[in-house]
Parts: C-alpha cells; structure tokens; sequence
C-alpha cells in the first residue's frame, strides 16, 4: 500500500469527496428516493431488512442464488438496474441515519447483510451482463459507499461461488473483504455464526432463529421477496435477436451438435462468447478433457434459449476448452447457429505483449 503524508492523504479524500458529489449530481441520486423502481426489480430481486443484529445495525437478507440476473437484466437497462443499486445504498443510509437520530446508535451508519448464494447456477455466474454490473455496482460502493459494512455472512456458498469472487474481489476494498464470512452448506455451522453476532428474535426460524411471520412462515416472506425466474413477458424486447456483422454461420442438424476447441496458451484467459439461433433453443456446454476418457464440465450443459435473446457469458480458464452447441434433443427440427466466440489473455499479457483482443486458435472436432 503506498504511503502518504498527512497533508496527500488529507487532499486524497477530497479529491475522492468531491468526485462522489460530482457523481452523485450527474446521477441524480439526491433525488433517487422519490424514484420507484420497475415492477419486474421490486417481485424477483430477492433483499429486503429483517430486523438488526447485536451492534445496533440493521440486518439486511438477500436470496442472490434464486436472482435470475439475465431475466432482470433483459427487462431492464443497465442504467434503470444501476439507479437501482443507487436507490438501495441510499435506502440504507436513510434508514440508518434515521434509527441513529431516533436511538442514538450506530452512529458509525453501519449495515450487516445476509446473502445466501442457495441454488447459485453456473449459468448466472457466465453471465456478462451479470458480470458487468456487479463489477460496477462494487466500483460504485467502494468510491461512494465506503466502510458502511460492519459484516457480510454468506450462506450456503458452492464451491463455484469462488468464480464469481474472484471476478468481483479486485474490485471489492480490503477492509470490506475483511468483514466477510463465507460459509459452505453446513446449516449448523452458519447458524452459529449468525447467532454469534444477531440475537434469535431478530432472524427467521429458516435461518435458526425465532422469527415468523404472521402465519407462521419461517422464512418471512413479508419481509423480503424470494426473487425467482424472470416471466418473459417483463422482457423489453419479445422479437428475435439480430445478428451482428461479426458472426459465424454453421447449420446443426436435427439430432446432431456441434463441437469447438479452443487452445489456451496463457493460463487464466477469458473465453468469452455470444450467439444466437434460428428455429428454437440449444443445448450449451464448456468442459475440458481431464484425460483421454474424462471430462470435466465449466459451464454445465445446459438448454439455452437464444432464439428469444442473444446469449453473452465468459469464463476465466486455465486448459483447452472445448464449446459445444448440442441439437441432440431435437430429432425434428435442424437449428441456425450465430455465434462469435474469442479466447482474451489475461489483461497483464496483453498489456506486456501488445496482444489484441481477438482469437488465440480455433478448430473444429
């Protein structure tokens, strides 16, 4: 970390302190409370508050395992889903100020949040535009948010989750990194943990304390929304996806697939692609050969449908890889296959040696 002198850090903050007012006045989010947000956000973005945990501050729950980010984000723009983000921090800081005015507590304006990554898919995770604003939401936070975390437990994390950590952590601040604990699918143990620092009558039955809502439901539903798949109906666009100039063609036959290598010659390089098809769905799959007769899957197959909306995803790896495109459930109907697919190296290869952004190697098998 370098090092600064009292005066540089002193005109470091304000320098930060006057870029966040000038991204708070050119995003309007002064105002962002009298916003309402799209219905499709308020039904299936799973967050809402749940009562506080022992230091006063308020205890916030998340089903971000049951978000389906590719619908929400296919009903939405980019800019609606990150005036959002922007909607919730000020949400929280509202509600914060308020309780400290009214108690006298957490005068540090400080939140603990509960995110429980249950039925996390691999699908999500590839996601691009998943990816893209959860790289910004954390850039935002860290900028304009900052050390209003005091703990963030995640639940019920598969070992995938690690994936979309290691997007995300570069972008996350030390200190708020510091203050997460992640915990597998070993109820007691994360029960425990929660109990540790959140008294029983403040947390759910479901997640090991006393909470209920008024029937009984242990899971207080009416605290917060479950989240769940995004109905198409709520998508922006119901017409089929376009082409775009840079595509491949190939035709896959009924009951046939399709299979691509790609080489890897720099480890951790992105795989990155998009596609789209005519004449219905397709089965989607990434795996490497770990030897002459095993697999192993990256991107599970999947049926993927990119006839309504064009597929975007990327994947950090380490071995050749190859993409499979599967019309084997289809005995019927043969289906038109767009797709663009390159292999990224690592932004520290391209920088050193000049590489650009374009295909490393590519064969059919």
């Amino acid at each position: 970390m370098d090092a600064f002198t009292p005066d540089e850090t002193s005109d470091k903050k304000k320098l930060t302190l006057i870029e966040s007012l000038a991204w708070r006045e050119a995003n309007g989010v002064d105002d962002v409370l009298k916003w309402t947000p799209p219905e499709v956000i308020q039904k299936y973005v799973s967050y809402g508050q749940i009562g506080y945990d022992k230091f006063d501050c308020p205890l916030y729950i998340s089903l971000q395992g049951r978000i389906d980010y590719r619908g929400i984000l296919q009903s939405v723009t980019r800019k609606e889903y990150m005036k959002f983000h922007n909607y919730n921090q000020e949400k929280m800081m509202h509600d914060m100020r308020e309780e400290c005015l009214r108690t006298g507590k957490n005068v540090a304006y400080q939140s603990s949040m509960i995110v429980d990554v249950e039925g996390l898919a691999m699908r999500q995770i590839v996601c691009k535009s998943a990816v893209d604003v959860g790289t910004e939401a954390a850039k935002v936070n860290v900028l304009n948010y900052p050390d209003i975390v005091r703990r963030i437990f995640v639940i019920n994390a598969p070992k995938l989750f690690t994936v979309i950590y290691n997007i995300l952590k570069p972008f996350v601040a030390q200190e708020t990194q510091a203050k997460m604990r992640i915990f597998g699918c070993n109820e007691e143990e994360w029960k425990a943990a929660l109990l540790e620092e959140i008294d029983a009558d403040q947390l759910p039955a479901f997640y090991g304390g006393t909470m209920v809502d008024p029937d009984g439901d242990p899971k207080c539903p009416s605290k917060f929304n479950f989240g769940g798949e995004v109905p198409h109906s709520y998508y922006l666009s119901n017409s089929a996806p376009v082409a775009k100039d840079y595509m491949a063609t190939i035709n896959i036959g009924a009951g046939g697939s399709k299979k691509l290598q790609y080489k890897i010659d720099v480890a951790n390089s992105i795989l990155r692609w998009e596609f789209m098809t005519e004449g219905g769905d397709i089965g989607f799959r990434v795996y490497y050969k770990s030897s002459d007769k095993d697999t192993d899957d990256l991107v599970p197959l999947s049926r993927i449908e990119s006839h309504l909306i064009m597929e975007e995803g990327e994947f950090i790896c380490a071995n050749p890889d190859v993409v499979m495109f599967d019309n084997t459930f289809s005995l019927l109907r043969s289906k038109k296959l767009r797709y663009h697919i390159v292999v990224d190296p690592p932004v520290s290869a391209r920088v050193k040696h000049g590489a650009p952004d374009d295909l490393y190697g590519r064969w059919a098998l």
